[in-house]
Formats: C-alpha cells, sequence, structure tokens
C-alpha cells in the first residue's frame, strides 16, 4: 500500500466504525477512556465530536491535550493518535448538527451545555485481518498443524 492508500485506509476505519475509545489523560496522569462518535471527518482529517461542556472530557482536555482514538470493526482496527481542543461555536454545532445528538441536547445546537471537540490527528497504526474472528481462527489452526507462522494480516503505521 502506499502512503496516500494507507491514509485512506484510516479515515475508511473511521468512517465505517465512527464509535471509538476516546482516551485522554485525566488527574493524576491516570489514562481515561469513554466512547464517543465522529461526527464529521474534515478533508484536513480534523475528526470532531460533541460533547457535554460541564462533562469530564472537557475538564480532562483543558486547553489542549494528547489523546488517542482506538476504533474497531469487523476484522480491522486502528488507534490514532492527535491533539484535542474543546471548542463552543453555535455556528460551528448549527454546521455539525445530526438528530442522533438531539437525544443528548434537546435544546438543539443552541443548548448552553453543548461543547464540540475537535481532534488533529498527528498518525496512527491500523490493523487489517480480512475475514474476521473465523478465518483468524481458520489461519491459526492451518498454522498450528503445519508449524508454520500465522498470516495474522497487514498492520501499517501512517503519519497524518
Amino acid at each position: 500500500m502506499s502512503t496516500t492508500d494507507n491514509r485512506e485506509k484510516v479515515f475508511e476505519i473511521i468512517k465505517d466504525n465512527p464509535v471509538c475509545m476516546f482516551t485522554v489523560s485525566g488527574a493524576e496522569d491516570a489514562l481515561h477512556s469513554r466512547p464517543m462518535t465522529v461526527i464529521k471527518t474534515e478533508d484536513n482529517g480534523e475528526l470532531w465530536f460533541f460533547t457535554s461542556s460541564d462533562g469530564a472530557t472537557v475538564a480532562e482536555i483543558g486547553t489542549e491535550s494528547e489523546v488517542n482514538l482506538s476504533f474497531s470493526g469487523k476484522g480491522e482496527w486502528l488507534s490514532l493518535h492527535g491533539s484535542a481542543v474543546t471548542i463552543t461555536s453555535e455556528p460551528k454545532a448549527r454546521e455539525l448538527w445530526n438528530e442522533a445528538a438531539a437525544a443528548f441536547f434537546p435544546e438543539g445546537p443552541d443548548s448552553p451545555e453543548l461543547a464540540l471537540i475537535r481532534v488533529r490527528p498527528e498518525g496512527a497504526q491500523f490493523w487489517n485481518s480480512p475475514g474476521g474472528a473465523i478465518t483468524m481462527a481458520f489461519h491459526w489452526a492451518k498454522a498450528r498443524l503445519t508449524d508454520t507462522q500465522i498470516d495474522a494480516g497487514e498492520s501499517k503505521t501512517v503519519d497524518l
């Protein structure tokens, strides 16, 4: 795969699996993870999330923080790292607004507790195992029976 193909693969995994575990360093430098959903991926690779302005995520990010996002789908996994900032922008909230967000913010994009998180990715690593768990079980059994090393698929590191 070329660098461009690897970059496209990263964003394809995000598009297909928009829910991630969003990890940030919290109090006492402990890592805290929570599930969050990417609401938009910009052409430049920036990822956007809705969150509550009075929630722990905003407090942990502070003015800016390094974060890690972990995505998982059928036979593919992605670990992405970058920097996150919290933004309160009604125009941007209106631009990104969707019906799923209404379940969390019934007042709509004007909700006073609505905040946005923007993540600027710096790099990622993905793993791809075509066929998922059943194929992996077959490859494992084949490797054990033939005393060969398992073909676990591909893994690539990508600078973003």
